[in-house]
């Protein structure tokens, strides 16, 4: 893809977020396609620049609040000496290439505000892993990145990732049957939402709490809302503090997909798939719906989601064992994906043995960003056990924990999301 022209006002100096160390000078401005970012640079600032993605993605329209959360989430970085930038995107919604796109805009902007940066590393984080990975094939002229981080990344690509959130769709309506009510019409459950729907959030958890109890404790739920809790969280296997949320995400962002990204049709469907871990799964199979993915509307997901692995810079990966959100067995079908385009030998993955999803700790990434330099400029590779390593080492300089787990291999995502 030819290099973008930035074509914004310059920006404005601001305050920092909280978070930020004093003494980091932080920009903000909003560019030519209407998205916020935000710039911070620190007291003795090395030269390098971290270029962020941020996760979500957020359905509305952009806000600047949302990079300065990122910035204070990350603020790591410049206290290790980097650079920092981060875009709002110019929309909300599911929309990877044009995120991407945003991202090498703000590049173009930090260059001519700061100079051009000794290395430019593009860190992607949760659903914008997705985006970083996506920026790095589309953008290779001249090389503007130096090397990715991708950290709790949804690197399945295109509807894959998100095939399991269909099926937590129609197994909790097998079990619960007020997603839609029968009272009101109904839909085939892989559009997520009609367009013109009015449920929102709220009365979304008041269902699923009236269903499963998911909002009591254990010992209050009646025994009927356990035995369904119990049914899903085992069918679909995700852990039970997060079913509100992915139902949430299958429900708003796939109308989101199939209104805005896909023509009006769903690259979701679950046609022969084989569910299993219910008391009854004969049951199950026979009475779950079923939805078959339009192919236009697969093929449009895939062009904007889907990753090639045609990344012509080290990438290095990290991901929770326990992450409740993007499944770790994701970084396999990534690894799969770097293969088949001839690009394994530029990717290092590495594990963890956290819960967590949206952060880890401040020595890992410390860890992590001195493996990516030392590995561009260098020519020294990462391992696992050196991540390991260098993380007890940053707890000199930054403050947590190291939970590296070098001896760790991902099982496929097919172990636990159903292959169709």
């Amino acid at each position: 893809m030819a290099a973008m022209q930035p074509v914004s006002d310059p920006p404005s100096t601001a305050q920092c977020p909280p978070g930020v160390d004093a003494g980091t000078r932080c920009l903000s401005g909003q560019d030519s396609a209407g998205a916020y970012y935000l710039i911070a640079v620190p007291t003795g600032w090395n030269g390098d620049l971290v270029l962020h993605d941020h996760g979500g993605p957020f359905l509305g329209a952009p806000q600047a609040k949302r990079v300065e959360e990122d910035l204070t989430r990350w603020s790591v970085f410049p206290r290790l000496g980097y650079a920092w930038a981060a875009s709002s995107y110019r929309q909300g919604g599911v929309a990877v290439t044009a995120a991407a796109e945003d991202t090498e805009r703000l590049r173009l902007i930090v260059q001519q505000v700061l100079g051009k940066p000794r290395h430019v590393w593009l860190h992607g984080q949760s659903w914008g892993a997705g985006v970083a990975a996506k920026g790095a094939e589309l953008f290779t002229v001249g090389r503007p990145y130096d090397g990715v981080l991708l950290t709790a990344g949804v690197l399945g690509g295109g509807p894959r990732s998100y095939d399991f959130r269909l099926d937590l769709r129609v197994v909790y309506q097998y079990l619960c049957h007020n997603h839609p009510r029968a009272d009101e019409p109904a839909y085939p459950l892989n559009i997520g939402l009609p367009e013109h729907s009015t449920l929102t959030a709220e009365a979304l958890s008041q269902r699923i709490n009236a269903c499963l109890g998911i909002d009591k404790p254990a010992r209050e739920r009646s025994a009927e809302q356990q035995r369904k809790l119990q049914t899903l969280l085992d069918v679909v296997r995700i852990p039970e503090r997060s079913v509100v949320a992915h139902m949430n995400w299958a429900t708003f962002h796939f109308r989101e997909i199939v209104v805005k990204r896909t023509g009006g049709a769903s690259p979701f469907g679950n046609l022969g798939v084989v569910y299993h871990g219910s008391a009854d799964d004969k049951a199950l199979n026979a009475g779950v719906e079923r939805v078959a993915a339009e192919p236009a509307a697969v093929a449009a997901f895939t062009r904007d989601a889907g990753l090639s692995g045609r990344i012509p810079v080290p990438v290095l990966t990290v991901h929770a064992i326990h992450d409740p959100t993007a499944f770790v067995e994701l970084q396999d079908t990534f690894g799969h994906i770097m293969e088949a385009a001839g690009h394994g030998d530029d990717l290092v993955q590495a594990y963890t043995d956290d819960r967590e999803h949206s952060y880890l700790s401040d020595p890992t990434y410390a860890a992590l960003i001195g493996a990516l330099s030392a590995w561009v400029v260098g020519g020294d590779r990462p391992t696992p056990t050196g991540l390991a390593r260098d993380c007890e080492r940053a707890r000199a300089r930054v403050s947590g924990t190291c939970r590296f787990r070098p001896d760790y291999t991902p099982p496929a995502l097919s172990s636990r999301t159903p292959a169709r």
